[in-house]
């Protein structure tokens, strides 16, 4: 069931978006060669702890860790560990919080230094993406414009969008209806009304858009292990324009 939020419940969704926003943000001034990703799970833990949040993502459906870290072929759900980033690498850090009971969501993939000309283009253009898509997130569109959008700016650039993976709706849970592909699909045509709160997040690979999932239950990767790019907000519906709640204006 999609449930529909008031206009005080986004507020309170909006703080929760603070929160991932300002650890993506911390994550972004500290990666670099030689750190590793768990290092980088333990900033991004004891900054949503520290602001009254919990990570959404520790121990969800058994997760091990608070950030989900996933660098080069792999898409998402990647595990930190003791793996240390190398110059070159792309990462894509995946945040989730809760405060009050209410959920915020959003990834970011970034550069460690300088990246392959095609690589750091992967990265632009995914971001590029979830703004094509977000054109389409006012009342009467359907999900399906959005789906279309993404697929069509990424597919345009030869890019793979993954099939497997879709965004979702989010609110008091992390995971709600309905889902949002970033691809045209005959179940996703509901249409769009002011109150709904949607996570939407292209997930794009450099190559083909098929992946399987590692031994440890959670690692996607690209099937041909060409690099894969994440970008993710948390967003409401309204009468007018969307709001982002997990993007501040500037950064838009």
């Amino acid at each position: 069931m999609i449930t529909i939020k008031t206009k005080a419940e986004i507020e309170k969704m909006r703080l929760s978006g603070r929160i991932v926003e300002g650890a993506l943000e911390l994550l972004g001034r500290n990666i670099r060669p030689g750190i590793t990703t768990e290092a980088l799970n333990k900033l991004a833990h004891d900054y949503i702890v520290g602001q009254g949040a919990t990570p959404s993502f520790l121990g969800y459906n058994g997760y091990p860790k608070s950030v989900c870290i996933s660098i080069n072929e792999e898409v998402v759900h990647g595990i930190p560990s003791n793996r240390r980033l190398r110059k070159g690498d792309i990462v894509s850090c995946d945040i989730g919080a809760e405060l009050d009971g209410w959920q915020g969501d959003a990834a970011r993939t970034f550069i460690v230094g300088e990246a392959d000309e095609e690589v750091e283009r992967l990265v632009r253009v995914t971001r590029e993406c979830f703004f094509e898509g977000l054109k389409f997130c006012k009342e009467g569109y359907r999900i399906s414009d959005i789906s279309a959008a993404i697929q069509s700016h990424a597919e345009k650039h030869g890019y793979g969008v993954v099939r497997d993976l879709v965004g979702h709706g989010i609110g008091r849970q992390l995971h709600e209806e309905p889902e949002v592909p970033n691809f045209v699909s005959p179940w996703a045509r509901q249409r769009l009304q002011a109150g709904m709160t949607l996570a939407i997040e292209p997930m794009i690979n450099l190559g083909t858009w098929k992946v399987w999932q590692m031994d440890d239950g959670w690692t996607v990767k690209t099937r041909d292990g060409k690099p894969s790019a994440h970008y993710e907000n948390t967003l409401a519906i309204t009468e007018g324009e969307p709001v982002l709640l997990t993007c501040s204006e500037e950064l838009a």
